[in-house]
């Protein structure tokens, strides 16, 4: 049974996520895993401090279970679908990053001089994920949803500010992966 190790091809995983976004615009709801943020600090009582947080988080349990269901099956795909966990990136894509100092390139789904337990006591590091954090949260935020919400839910939706921020997106990650990154490592 080789085929439940290896990815699902785009003509299979494709259609799922077409059927469920289809599922979704018939019961008028938007998919988005940021938006699960905020109902969790609203459940956590958040509303008492900002008013951004008071709000029906109950109309929102369906989308904690997207999360959980997000959650459960990527420890099964990770744990049982899977017999080798590093991400296949191309030849010329793993020297480039090991020129970097990315060892684990081609080897690991994290890069481990980041991600590994060593690699979280270094403050270059520390300070890396915690900058990083914030502008995704800001980024999220500011427009109005994720990547996976806008990507999907709102192009599927032919929502316009989607596409724009779709189109930030990638400017966003491609400036960052050639001008910005370099200058790190």
């Amino acid at each position: 049974m080789n085929w439940i190790y290896e990815p699902w091809p785009w003509y299979l995983a494709g259609p799922m996520i077409a059927f469920i976004m289809f599922l979704l615009i018939m019961v008028d709801k938007n998919f988005g895993m940021s938006l699960n943020l905020r109902t969790m600090c609203t459940i956590c009582g958040a509303g008492n401090k900002t008013d951004f947080f008071k709000f029906d988080w109950k109309s929102q349990k369906w989308n904690l279970v997207v999360v959980l269901g997000t959650v459960i099956g990527g420890f099964i795909g990770s744990y049982f679908l899977s017999s080798n966990t590093a991400v296949a990136i191309s030849a010329d894509t793993i020297l480039e990053l090991k020129s970097l100092g990315f060892e684990s390139a081609g080897t690991a789904y994290l890069p481990t001089e980041l991600f590994d337990t060593e690699a979280l006591l270094s403050i270059k590091n520390i300070l890396l994920l915690i900058i990083g954090g914030l502008l995704v949260g800001f980024g999220a935020r500011y427009a109005g949803g994720c990547t996976s919400g806008h990507a999907i839910s709102g192009l599927s939706n032919i929502q316009l500010p989607s596409l724009i921020a779709v189109i930030g997106f990638f400017i966003g990650g491609l400036t960052m992966i050639h001008f910005i990154f370099p200058l790190l490592f």
